[in-house]
């Protein structure tokens, strides 16, 4: 397991100083069923707006 999970997306609220993920799971999916060609072809699902 990735000790580290960095994010980018400081609108989201799991989102932590140094551009980490504070998330406690991540749930990445594909456009195209269960493989994906490029990272453009995948969804973050734990994303969450800030409120």
């Amino acid at each position: 397991m990735a000790k580290d999970v960095l994010c980018e997306v400081s609108n989201c609220k799991y989102w932590a100083a140094g551009n980490k993920c504070a998330a406690d799971s991540i749930y990445v999916v594909s456009h195209h069923g269960k493989q994906a060609s490029s990272q453009e072809e995948t969804d973050c699902k734990t994303f969450e707006p800030k409120i």
